[in-house]
């Protein structure tokens, strides 16, 4: 008897994923799932987590324990069906790359790293440098960008590569409030065309603005599938009570509160 096909298999599926560095355990019994269309926003504070889990996804870091398939492969195979944004890119700002140039990068890979570029590749950079509102600028010197423009930038080069998932590491922690507005816009409308996204984030106030789901996390992940976040979660992630955390935070998102009709 042969093993039933799955017709429509995760992206992502990690199952009692346990992981770390050295001696110290950060991940503990993870099991998480991404379909094909999700937006996962991910939050949790600072140390528990979230970037680690990320590593482990992209094949940076080998689990302890426990499995995680990317697109139904190692992550050091399947991590080419995700396109990945780091918290901080780092950039030599002497060096005068441009916007178009530093798209193109998502367009290499170890199979063709001195090939030239082709018109395929310059179509696909161009209509992503269109989709982050960017194009108008693709001649324009990285440094000479402001922090919310280097970032739709860095968000355009992911893109390039043609990701399965989008996969972004709290891409508005250096931006101001207007930017911040146009990178969850654009991390939306960028959904709305078929690209899958996991945001870690900690902008608590935006997320259920934006992303289908919540998760949160503090070296066990507490995520159901649902963008209901309920006090018990995050009495679980952070500590304390959830009118200390989602101060502000639309009360759609949160569970109905005992007593409240």
């Amino acid at each position: 008897m042969t093993d039933p096909v799955i017709l429509n298999p995760p992206l992502i599926d990690i199952k009692n994923l346990y992981a770390g560095y050295n001696h110290e355990t950060v991940l503990e019994d993870i099991n998480l799932t991404i379909q094909q269309d999700d937006f996962i926003g991910l939050i949790g504070p600072n140390g528990g987590g979230k970037t680690t889990l990320l590593k482990v996804m992209l094949g940076l870091i080998e689990p302890r324990q426990g499995t995680v398939q990317v697109m139904g492969e190692a992550p050091e195979k399947g991590r080419k069906h995700i396109g990945y944004v780091p918290q901080f890119a780092e950039y030599d700002s002497a060096f005068p790359i441009s916007v178009r140039d530093v798209v193109r990068m998502g367009r290499l890979s170890r199979q063709r790293l001195f090939k030239p570029y082709t018109d395929e590749d310059d179509a696909i950079v161009s209509e992503r440098l269109a989709w982050v509102d960017m194009l108008e600028h693709q001649d324009r010197a990285l440094r000479e960008l402001s922090g919310g423009q280097r970032q739709r930038v860095y968000v355009a080069r992911a893109l390039a590569t043609d990701p399965k998932l989008l996969v972004l590491d709290e891409p508005t922690i250096s931006v101001d409030l207007e930017a911040r507005t146009h990178i969850y816009d654009l991390l939306f409308q960028i959904n709305q065309q078929g690209v899958t996204i996991f945001l870690v984030t900690h902008d608590l106030n935006v997320v259920s603005s934006y992303v289908k789901t919540i998760g949160c996390m503090n070296r066990r992940l507490h995520y159901h599938g649902e963008k209901q976040v309920t006090d018990e979660m995050l009495r679980a992630t952070y500590g304390c009570p959830v009118d200390l955390i989602a101060h502000g935070l639309p009360h759609r998102v949160l569970a109905q509160h005992e007593g409240e009709g």
